[in-house]
């Protein structure tokens, strides 16, 4: 019984697997033709150390023309790829330890159509498979597919037994086929995909389980099996862009965990549903073509994704233009290839001056696009029409007139405008102007201006009106790119330009400037030199040149104004100091009389041949000897201001008067220009000797000198030089004269050692000074405020009984001495002040107030005592006498003049009431 359901079950299986195959192949049928390699990746253990050209592993790639019309490629160099797919060594080489990577592209030769595949090298350490794969995305863009199932799926074999027949298959245990579900199922879930039974549950109790990637392993519980009775589901809709297949194990085992059955492999594969439509790389594509391109040219490639199987239908996209804006001069101007996405253009006729830029919308649909069942998405495409150099510039008029003054240069004679209907600032529409004739002497160039495109003829060698009063040029314009294949140039792309040449007063110029003559020095005043004169290139003007000095640094040369004949007014010296290497430079001035005039310079050069006109000086002047002869000489030579041959060699002698001279002394010849001087007796006293020696030059006639020169004698030591003593007695001082100097010295220093004691003496007596102001002007008298006045006595809290006077005055007397009431006057002889000087001192302004504010602080006589005084509180009695018996009134004569013997102080009152001086 066990037997019969385990059949029935396996009878079951295959029927579905059947099944499903032929659904699967119904599919593959309607599929077309798909190039690609077999496997996305490759593997392939290898050992460490490679020889060249060994074999490593094949790759297989399926094309739809044949294995003739693929190309394989490697991007590693150190791999080639066979036409057979066959990868081999390309030279000897050591694998690292872990790996090695690199890329296997297979190129379609018509189509140019690249596929890509990675391929692995790995060193064998042990005992490996050969080669495995693990698929990967190829560079083709299409979703991923599983791998089709296999057509048998056979369980693991027992271990093979070797028995007296040989080898001997084991009898398989499982048969599974593999399992398709479909995504987006709408359920109910959990649903049923298939039941797990072992043969052996008919014996033993037997729980099944399964693991794997959506079993026990993220994402988890996809799929879930009855331990019981082996039944398998699928938990939830799936979803084949998220995954397109699932590889798991089915276990048996018993009550007690023991392994009944090997564990075998579960395929389970997402069957693909139209669920996406196609998206596009980009929502707006940009390209360009060119204008007047034949019909067939590429433009741009578009590109739309479908994350549907790209095996079946529901991810075969196809590309569709709708619409085209604008359409002119054609509907229809370009087309797509609804495949590739690949546009070109399909009419002729593309120009850019009348149409510059297409907007297309382009449609990709999904099942094969079939607008009825499949998805759509659309993009924009703009198109830009190229310029291309299809019209030549052209001149808007056939000629250009310009004028231009003589001697300019760049200056801007004529503007020449061009039209040109090419794209503006670019290569095609940039103009470029040519003069093709009438300037064979260069005088003109023609520059673009970059931003109006027009051509300024400018002047850049100057023209002479005498010369060309006019020219006609011939231009021709082009563009920087030239001309499209069969565009011609237009025959407005020449023109006449007529230039007309102004005249203009030009200055006079010196034929022969830094003219040259030679003379010798010396000439006398009056002399004509040359003539110095000057051209006027106006040759169509009358003009008169006149001529003056600019420049004659020694004043020696006068020019005649009219003729520019050349004179001497002093006498040219060679060794002046105006003439540089025998040469004197003047400058002289020629001014025409034109409207408005105009002038030029020239400079005469005079080179001064020498002649004997100074003689030699002896050089040096000073020299010392020893008062002994044989120690020292004097080395002597001579200088002369005029050069070769007037110089040296030189004779020198002594002369024979005074004979003491030739007595004393002897001039001995070294060389033609250096003597020696020496003393001709054994012993000359000590002392400053005049040696004269005449010097006479080689010159023609030769000029000579007498020389004098200041010989000091003194006594010397062992090595020749002159002691200290003998150098003052060599000078002539003696011990009277030494003594007198040094007198002298001590008579200086004491007269600035006095000097300077009464400069401090007098700063002294300056500070010490008291304030110099006149009695009579007292500031104390002078110094009145009459903004103060206060609040009153009402308001102030004073002890007026301080201010009292007195009773007595013996509280005064008997006060300690220093101690006192400051408003109080004191009693007893008062101190004397010394007078003040009437004319004050003419220092320090600040010193002087200094002064006078101490004197008035410390003098105790003078009003107010520092103190606050009220005058309209008399107190309780007075020791003074009544005032009644005075009269006021009384008009009798009284004699006031006994106030001049008051003093100073009463001299204002006696001035009132006495009259004296005033009458």
């Amino acid at each position: 019984m066990t037997a019969s359901w385990g059949a029935r079950l396996r009878l079951l299986l295959l029927l579905l697997a059947g099944a499903l195959r032929a659904h699967s192949g119904d599919l593959t049928a309607r599929e077309t033709c798909k190039a690609g390699f077999s496997e996305d990746g490759y593997t392939a253990f290898v050992s460490q150390n490679v020889l060249e050209g060994e074999k490593l592993l094949k790759v297989t790639f399926s094309s739809c023309l044949g294995p003739q019309g693929t190309q394989y490629e490697s991007s590693s160099l150190d791999f080639r790829v066979g036409a057979d797919g066959t990868v081999f060594a390309a030279r000897e080489l050591q694998i690292p330890e872990k790996q090695v990577a690199f890329t296997v592209t297979a190129r379609d030769r018509q189509t140019a159509e690249r596929w890509n595949t990675a391929v692995q090298l790995r060193v064998a350490l042990g005992e490996a498979p050969n080669a495995g794969h693990k698929p990967k995305k190829g560079r083709k863009e299409v979703a991923p597919g599983p791998s089709p199932p296999p057509q048998d799926t056979l369980l693991p074999w027992p271990p093979q037994r070797l028995g007296t027949h040989g080898l001997r298959r084991q009898k398989r245990d499982w048969v599974i086929p593999p399992i398709n579900v479909p995504e987006n199922s709408r359920g109910p879930f959990p649903q049923q995909l298939v039941r797990i039974r072992s043969d052996k549950d008919n014996d033993i109790p037997i729980r099944y389980s399964i693991t794997g990637v959506g079993a026990d392993q993220p994402p988890m519980e996809v799929f879930s099996i009855d331990s019981m009775s082996g039944r398998m589901y699928v938990t939830r809709p799936m979803d084949r862009e998220e995954r397109a297949s699932y590889h798991l194990k089915a276990h048996a085992v018993d009550m007690n965990g023991n392994k009944v059955e090997n564990p075998i492999d579960l395929y389970i594969y997402v069957i693909d549903m139209n669920d996406n439509r196609p998206e596009f790389l980009n929502q707006v594509y940009n390209g360009s073509v060119a204008e007047g391109s034949k019909p067939g040219t590429y433009v741009m490639t578009v590109t739309a994704n479908d994350a549907d199987d790209g095996t079946t239908a529901n991810g075969m996209v196809r590309y569709r233009i709708v619409t085209q804006t604008p359409q002119s001069p054609s509907q229809n101007m370009f087309t797509i290839n609804s495949e590739t996405g690949d546009m070109v253009t399909v009419a002729a006729g593309l120009d850019r001056e009348k149409v510059h830029q297409y907007t297309v919308i382009i449609q990709a649909t999904d099942m094969e696009g079939n607008l009825n069942y499949g998805l759509s998405n659309t993009a924009t495409a703009i198109i830009t029409v190229a310029d291309v150099n299809d019209n030549p510039p052209e001149f808007t008029t056939s000629t250009y007139a310009g004028e231009v003054p003589e001697n300019r240069v760049e200056t801007v004679v004529a503007n020449l405008t061009v039209m040109d209907r090419d794209q503006p600032h670019s290569p095609n529409w940039n103009a470029i102007y040519r003069i093709i004739s009438g300037d064979p002497s260069g005088h003109f160039s023609i520059r673009t201006d970059p931003v109006t495109n027009e051509g300024m003829v400018t002047v850049v060698k100057a023209v002479d009106y005498e010369l060309n009063r006019a020219f006609m040029l011939t231009v021709m314009v082009s563009n920087q790119a030239p001309l499209a294949s069969g565009i011609q140039m237009s025959f407005q792309s020449t023109a006449g330009v007529t230039i007309s040449v102004m005249d203009i007063n030009e200055a006079p110029h010196f034929p022969s400037n830094h003219k040259l003559i030679r003379l010798e020095e010396g000439v006398p005043t009056g002399t004509v030199l040359t003539t110095f004169s000057a051209v006027d290139p106006d040759r169509f003007m009358q003009q008169a040149v006149r001529y003056s000095k600019l420049s004659d640094p020694a004043n020696w040369l006068h020019i005649n104004s009219t003729n520019g004949q050349v004179t001497t007014v002093a006498v040219l010296d060679r060794e002046s100091i105006y003439v540089k290497n025998n040469v004197y430079e003047a400058t002289f001035l020629a001014v025409d009389n034109g409207a408005p005039p105009a002038s030029g310079t020239g400079t005469l050069r005079i080179y001064l041949i020498d002649t004997n006109d100074h003689a030699p000086e002896l050089l040096p002047t000073e020299a010392q000897v020893c008062e002994r002869p044989g120690l020292h000489t004097v080395n002597i030579t001579a200088a002369d201001a005029d050069i070769d041959p007037n110089i040296g060699p030189y004779v020198f002698e002594l002369p024979f008067v005074p004979a003491a001279v030739r007595r004393n002394w002897t001039v001995t010849r070294l060389n033609g220009d250096y003597a020696q001087l020496s003393l001709r007796i054994l012993y000359l006293e000590a002392g400053m000797y005049d040696v004269p020696i005449m010097v006479t030059d080689s010159g023609n006639p030769p000029l000579s000198n007498t020389s004098v020169i200041k010989v000091k004698v003194c006594p010397c030591d062992e090595n020749g030089d002159c002691t200290t003593v003998g150098a003052v007695a060599a000078a002539g001082l003696g011990t009277g004269a030494i003594a007198a100097i040094l007198i002298c010295i001590i008579i200086l220093l004491t007269m600035v050692l006095l000097f300077v004691v009464w400069m401090k003496r007098r700063e002294k007596e300056r500070h010490t000074k008291q304030l110099l102001i006149d009695p009579e002007d007292d500031v104390r008298d002078n110094i009145l405020k009459y903004d103060e006045e206060g609040g009153g006595e009402e308001d102030q809290d004073y002890d007026l009984s301080q201010l009292q006077q007195p009773e007595t005055m013996e509280h005064v007397l008997s006060k300690a001495p220093g101690v006192r009431r400051v408003d109080e006057r004191p009693v007893g002889a008062e101190p004397q002040y010394p007078a003040r000087p009437v004319v004050p001192h003419p220092g320090d302004i600040g010193n002087f107030i200094n002064e006078g504010l101490r004197a008035a602080d410390n003098d105790p006589t003078a009003p107010p005592y520092d103190s606050l005084l009220v005058f309209d509180y008399e107190g309780s009695g007075s020791t003074a006498g009544s005032v009644s018996s005075l009269n006021s009134s009384s008009s009798e004569d009284q004699d006031y003049d006994y106030l001049n013997d008051w003093g100073p102080r009463f001299k204002k009152l006696a001035d009132m009431y006495g009259g004296g001086e005033d009458e």
